[in-house]
């Protein structure tokens, strides 16, 4: 339940505070500019509005149009401040950042989160099968899973429930694997995961997490 919901936190809300009103996105000051907004519609499964209300956010927080590593962590710190995000914001964005080119632009933001938010099932259990696969190899093996979750453990903090004693992380990586790898050959391919998770009541609940958090 703890890996799944974790990335629940995905939504990364942006600042809200609007700017003027009704232009397209006001792409003029940014180095970087995004697809327009006609073509991230399409692409997404956001409205022309969400669409602009997300950039404004993303360009108030990152005015050059595109986001490092560092500035990611710091912003992303912020939500998470009794514990410490910086690994777990280390593999969000390695997912967000599918070119592998060490930043973020927004359509890369926003294409994200549209599967996260408003994306299917499936698509969903996708992206977060790519965030747990770090070596990017198409398996989930447990030394990345137990990455992942330790992550998860520092950046709830004080808060992390059930608390951290002993080693409550490799237990969490343990009963993932014996739910999810069925042939038992010590990793976890993207079917199996899928399968897993719409078998498991839990997970299937933890889920609807990722609905209607606009």
């Amino acid at each position: 339940h703890l890996i799944i919901t974790a990335v629940s936190t995905m939504h990364f809300k942006p600042q809200t505070t609007l700017y003027k009103t009704d232009d397209e996105l006001e792409m003029t000051m940014v180095c970087h500019r995004p697809e327009g907004l006609e073509q991230l519609e399409a692409q997404t499964n956001f409205t022309k509005q969400e669409l602009q209300i997300l950039y404004r956010g993303f360009k108030n927080e990152c005015p050059s149009g595109v986001v490092n590593e560092e500035t990611f962590k710091h912003i992303y710190a912020q939500f998470f401040p009794h514990g410490d995000a910086s690994m777990y914001a280390h593999y969000l964005f390695s997912a967000f950042d599918t070119a592998n080119n060490g930043s973020i632009k927004f359509k890369d933001f926003v294409m994200g989160l549209s599967i996260l938010l408003r994306g299917t099932l499936r698509e969903k259990l996708e992206w977060t099968f790519h965030l747990y696969d770090i070596n990017r190899d198409g398996y989930i093996n447990r030394e990345e899973m137990t990455e992942i979750v330790r992550a998860i453990y520092d950046m709830m903090g004080k808060y992390t429930y059930p608390a951290l004693k002993g080693d409550v992380p490799q237990q969490h990586v343990d009963a993932f694997f014996q739910k999810m790898d069925k042939n038992k050959d010590g990793v976890v391919t993207l079917e199996e995961f899928i399968v897993a998770c719409q078998e498991d009541e839990t997970m299937m609940r933890s889920m609807q997490l990722f609905e209607n958090v606009m």
